[in-house]
């Protein structure tokens, strides 16, 4: 194997593992604000991809109608998401994350996990860059 692709290995490796805690924190965030895994997949579909209609989540997350329509009611009672009509079809329905509701509730523990991750890059050394020594910690709040 050469230096290169041992190279791509690492990277991979840490990415993979950067993924995997980026999920950890989320679900963990999540869970001190009384949801679930689902819940916090939606919040992140939504924050990442804009707003869009029931049916669209449910086929990006697999969920039945029915278990969308679940975790629609509970982000909407908690606060973090929004249903309103499509302006451009008002039949369709269109499911968007409360922004309001998101800063306040989830917004500082992923401020401060932000935080921590650029002060962490900020000049991380070759070491730091393929895991081979510890960036700063990086816990849920």
């Amino acid at each position: 194997m050469t230096t290169s692709e041992a190279l791509r290995g690492e990277i991979r490796s840490s990415v993979v593992r950067f993924i995997a805690d980026a999920v950890l924190f989320n679900h963990a965030v999540a869970q001190r604000e009384g949801l679930g895994p689902s819940d916090a997949q939606f919040l992140t579909l939504l924050r990442a991809h804009g707003p869009m209609t029931a049916g669209e989540l449910s086929a990006r997350t697999g969920l039945t109608s029915g278990s969308t329509t679940g975790v629609l009611d509970r982000l909407e009672h908690a606060g973090l998401a929004v249903r309103r009509r499509d302006p451009e079809d008002r039949r369709r329905g269109i499911v968007a994350a409360d922004e309001t509701g998101m800063a306040a509730r989830v917004g500082p523990p992923h401020a401060e996990q932000a935080e921590r991750l650029a002060q962490g890059l900020a000049r991380p050394s070759h070491a730091q860059l393929l895991g081979r020594a510890p960036l700063p910690a990086a816990t849920a709040a």
